[in-house]
């Protein structure tokens, strides 16, 4: 068998959750109903963002009634996110990623009096989830919105292999408080990769930060970008707000993987859809 390091070149083995049956209803989802009064979701865009419509389609199966919400709404003031109990900011490329990646993003918020202040009276409430997938992440990463309390936040940096890195690779779910991915832990999952400025830095010791998922092996190109401990992704403190790098909006159906697990061609959706309805019973819970 050839490898790159402990990385094998054979597909992984994947592991499901052991309640996990495949089927939409599982998880109180009815794609032709609407069984229960939907949560709202904002859908946050940027120039340059590309992820938005198959987010917005996850949520939407989920159960959520989905905003599309430009930077230039927030900036105008013709939204304030006052409504919304779910935030999520999509992958892509904004701004060209010119500034860095999300860098130019995050300063639509912080030199935006309206998108600063529509920002921080949605953290400040106790009844919202946020999500961030990509560019996403590296937004919440940039904007210190994981752990807004510490000093010298995570940030992320250039893949160590120095190019943009896409495929699809394996990804573990830790043990974890995340309200998304909790449910899922123990699980070995399928996710696609696309960027470029992929690798978690820290300041403290990787103890001191919720990690939910890591890639399955620790080196390249199995970990795309080189995150110590091969994180993929970080949550805050009480498992709200998620940032991840892998695209999980774009593996929540079977057929968007290359490879599914054997005898599992009955389901009708994978693991990932999970964590979104996971974020529409939190919501209706917390409210």
């Amino acid at each position: 068998m050839e490898r790159y390091g402990n990385y094998s070149k054979q597909p992984l083995e994947f592991r499901f959750p052991g309640s996990f049956s495949g089927l939409f209803a599982s998880v109180g989802i009815d794609p032709g109903v609407r069984r229960h009064k939907a949560v709202k979701a904002a859908i946050i865009r940027e120039k340059g963002v590309n992820g938005d419509r198959e987010m917005a389609y996850a949520l939407y199966l989920a159960g959520f009634e989905v905003k599309d919400v430009h930077m230039t709404d927030l900036i105008a003031g013709r939204e304030d996110l006052s409504d919304v109990n779910m935030m999520v900011f999509v992958g892509g490329f904004s701004n060209s990623d010119v500034l860095g990646s999300a860098k130019g993003w995050a300063g639509a918020f912080l030199y935006n009096p309206l998108a600063k202040k529509a920002l921080e009276n949605f953290y400040k409430r106790k009844d919202t989830l946020s999500l961030g997938v990509c560019n996403g992440c590296q937004l919440m990463m940039e904007l210190d919105l994981i752990y807004p309390e510490r000093k010298d936040h995570p940030k992320m940096h250039l893949n160590r292999s120095g190019k943009f890195e896409s495929g699809f690779i394996g990804v573990d779910i830790l043990p974890n408080r995340s309200v998304m991915l909790s449910s899922l832990a123990g699980s070995r999952l399928g996710v696609w990769v696309a960027h470029a400025e992929g690798r978690f830095e820290l300041s403290e010791s990787l103890d001191q930060y919720q990690v939910p998922l890591v890639f399955a092996y620790q080196d390249y190109p199995a970990n795309p970008n080189g995150s110590p401990a091969g994180i993929a992704a970080m949550c805050s403190e009480d498992g709200r707000h998620l940032a991840m790098m892998p695209h999980l909006e774009r593996a929540f159906l079977p057929w968007q993987w290359p490879h599914y697990p054997d005898g599992r061609k009955g389901d009708e959706m994978t693991p990932w859809l999970e964590a979104f309805a996971n974020a529409r019973e939190w919501i209706k819970n917390a409210r």
